[in-house]
């Protein structure tokens, strides 16, 4: 009898390890996704900016060949 009982408590035991790992194995996953989605924003965020630089120097350079050709 004793020797069913701790049976029984060992594969309780054993589901319950089973699930804390599963569900530590899904915050994990998730953080990972967290993780990866923000610096997708990241990067979207600085390649925006470098583009906005970049348009901001090509206007900038267009109005001063304007206004060297009104010079001359």
């Amino acid at each position: 009898m004793a020797k069913a009982k701790k049976k029984e408590e060992e594969k309780e035991a054993l589901k319950k390890a089973k699930k804390k790992a599963a569900k530590k194995a899904k915050k994990k996953a998730e953080k990972k996704e967290k993780e990866k989605k923000a610096k997708k924003k990241k990067v979207a965020a600085k390649k925006k900016v470098k583009a906005e630089k970049k348009e901001k120097k090509k206007n900038r350079d267009k109005k001063k060949s304007k206004e060297k050709k009104s010079k001359k």
